[in-house]
């Protein structure tokens, strides 16, 4: 199994995946846009006892409650993932990754909700909400 590394802006919150994400999706959602101050935020989702926080999870802050959450660098604020579908998955967030997965976005999801102002100018398929 392969292991992957990311981190936050700052250094300061490390982690490690596998290399053995179920799906990677550009997400269009409004809670994405803000979370990220993007027009998408392009995720990972995995089971989450396969995400392990190396250094710095004591520094790290959630926003959210027990049934799903956003994980944060307590420092720099950087998104490090989100806990989802009541806690059995992680959505990592690509751009904190310091190792390339074997897996790219392969579709984008909630493009009702999408920024008006941002056009999709590649070829994935679109989805007005999660597929399922």
């Amino acid at each position: 199994m392969n292991q992957l590394n990311g981190q936050c802006f700052c250094g300061a919150v490390t982690y490690e995946v596998a290399d053995e994400f179920e799906y990677a999706l550009n997400c269009h959602c409004s809670d994405c846009r803000r979370t990220t101050g993007s027009a998408f935020k392009p995720l990972a989702g995995i089971k989450s006892e396969k995400l392990r926080i190396t250094r710095g999870k004591e520094g790290m802050s959630t926003h959210g409650d027990d049934a799903g959450h956003n994980a944060f660098c307590g420092q720099c604020s950087s998104l490090l993932y989100s806990v989802v579908r009541e806690n059995k998955y992680v959505h990592v967030t690509l751009g904190t990754l310091v190792d390339a997965p074997s897996i790219a976005p392969s579709c984008h999801i909630w493009v009702s909700d999408k920024a008006p102002w941002y056009e999709i100018g590649d070829d994935l398929p679109q989805f007005e909400a999660f597929p399922s």
